[in-house]
């Protein structure tokens, strides 16, 4: 039976293709050429999604409940009626905000070592 409230780090780690997209669409739905866009100006252009890790990995974000697909079109008679855009769910937020915190909680942990804080 599926749990009705499943517990976003039961998600977590997330792989970095899946993060980067649940980060891109964090702010707003976005069509798939949008989201790899996205993720290349987060990450200064060193993270590139090719089409084939981006529909796969929204596939399986879809089959999770983290993304779903919109019916809203933000400017309908600009816009290529073929194009998909996607959204988080609440869930997908959750799960999104999790991997966020579990990163943000690692990097104070690394701060207060000779990586990253500590004077050698």
């Amino acid at each position: 039976m599926a749990r009705t409230n499943p517990n976003p780090e039961d998600f977590l780690p997330l792989t970095p293709a899946v993060f980067h997209i649940l980060l891109a669409l964090s702010d707003d739905e976005q069509h798939g050429y949008a989201i790899m866009q996205t993720v290349a100006e987060h990450t200064d252009g060193k993270i590139k999604l090719g089409p084939g890790t981006l529909y796969g990995t929204l596939k399986r974000l879809l089959e999770a409940g983290l993304v779903e697909e919109s019916d809203e079109r933000p400017h309908p008679d600009l816009d290529d009626e073929r194009r998909r855009y996607y959204k988080l769910t609440t869930l997908g937020r959750r799960v999104a905000k999790a991997e966020a915190q579990r990163y943000a909680d690692l990097v104070k942990v690394a701060q207060g070592t000779k990586l990253l804080g500590k004077p050698a």
